[in-house]
């Protein structure tokens, strides 16, 4: 029977990966895109994170905003299982997907370029709250209809920042038909040059303040981006739409990556609940740094848990000669503490990852991911931690 994981990837057309930051979420969604690619995918890994570990785990320098295909040739060099199908990584650049957007749905090249080269649009398309968001979501619908693909994995920033993408497409409607909006429009496209008489008057008074502040030129080039972005409305209330349905289209997935910590696991849940107030699929939690029990105690039967039959001073020793190995007079008794704590946080994760399970409304399956003994940094490591995940993680 596949795993969780092997299901969805072998099922789905894109794979969403939310989670908190500093849970590993970047190095799942890379090791996704591998386990995906090493069993026959065409897979896309788009990243709109600017963490440097995607480009680092897969042997190079810096993503690139050009889609990049990764060598097959470096994961034969590895020793690693090779790739049957192929693996393409690319970052997303917010200013060009919005200036792909305006020269779509501009009437004309001119307008488009008026549009371009305004300086309010300069700011709006690259540091505007929640456009990265947006846009990333645009590119996603962009490369989910791209025939080179057969899936698109997407790591997205942490969930702080993630959750806005959900909300994205009403924000940009409702600001695009704002009464504000409005006003600017009327006053503009009468003339082609902002006149304020034409404006209510308690409209006109708080602008011409504004105008005092930062000069006549700032409202100009502000009349005129939203005159010219008013008559793309109608292209960009289709594309919203558009990208709504495709969070919720069937072939699409959210896979919520988090830690045992409680508060990784709060957030995780916070973001599940969202997605289950707008009718996402969640396919799966995955747990990564989950401490596993340590091996049962010297002495012991092999089926005693670790917590059933704790480690003496004694057994310590004795385990350390009979591997050949010299011990302090205290090292005994560091490794019976040593061990005593590894036991406590496995308990603790244990008990953490069980609240996660009640709390998650629905048969989310969780994948748990044990503490690896170093960083994901090469393609060896992430070849290794695909498999922990095709596998299910661990019991």
């Amino acid at each position: 029977m596949p795993s969780p994981l092997e299901s969805i990837l072998a099922a789905r057309r894109v794979v969403i990966a939310v989670g908190a930051g500093g849970v590993g979420k970047t190095t799942t969604a890379a090791a996704l895109a591998v386990a995906a690619a090493q069993r026959g995918k065409r897979v896309l890994c788009l990243t709109i994170d600017p963490a440097r570990r995607l480009a680092e785990s897969l042997g190079l320098e810096r993503m690139a905003t050009e889609a990049v295909r990764i060598d097959p040739a470096r994961f034969t060099a590895a020793g690693v299982r090779p790739l049957e199908g192929s693996l393409t990584v690319m970052m997303l650049e917010t200013k060009r997907t919005f200036d792909e957007l305006i020269e779509r749905y501009a009437s004309s090249k001119e307008k488009a370029r008026r549009i371009l080269d305004n300086k309010i649009y300069g700011y709006v398309s690259t540091s505007l709250a929640g456009t990265q968001e947006y846009m990333a979501m645009e590119k996603l619908v962009a490369v989910k209809e791209d025939p080179a693909y057969d899936l698109v994995i997407l790591d997205t920033p942490p969930t702080a920042n993630a959750l806005d993408f959900l909300d994205a497409p009403e924000r940009l409607m409702e600001a695009l038909d704002s009464a504000a909006m409005k006003y600017f429009v009327e006053a503009f496209q009468s003339t082609g040059k902002l006149s304020l008489n034409v404006l209510a008057r308690s409209a006109a008074a708080v602008l011409r303040t504004i105008g005092k502040i930062t000069g006549g030129s700032f409202l100009q080039d502000l009349a005129g981006f939203i005159s010219e972005l008013n008559e793309l409305f109608g292209g960009f209330k289709q594309r919203a739409a558009l990208v709504q349905r495709t969070l919720r289209a069937p072939d699409v997935t959210f896979v919520l990556v988090t830690s045992p910590s409680p508060m990784s696991i709060q957030e995780v849940l916070y973001f599940a609940d969202r997605l289950e107030e707008h009718a996402m699929p969640r396919g799966a939690f995955v747990v990564n740094r989950f401490h596993v029990p340590p091996p049962f105690a010297a002495g012991a039967s092999p089926g005693a848990s670790a917590q059933a039959a704790p480690i003496t001073e004694a057994a310590a020793g004795r385990a350390a000669r009979e591997r050949g190995v010299h011990l302090d007079d205290d090292a005994p008794a560091r490794l019976v503490r040593a061990h005593a704590d590894a036991v406590r946080l496995a308990a603790l994760d244990a008990l953490h990852v069980r609240v996660l399970g009640e709390r998650a409304r629905g048969a989310v399956p969780i994948v748990r991911v044990p503490e690896l003994a170093s960083d994901v940094y090469d393609v060896r490591l992430l070849s290794e931690l695909a498999d922990v995940l095709m596998r299910g993680g661990v019991a």
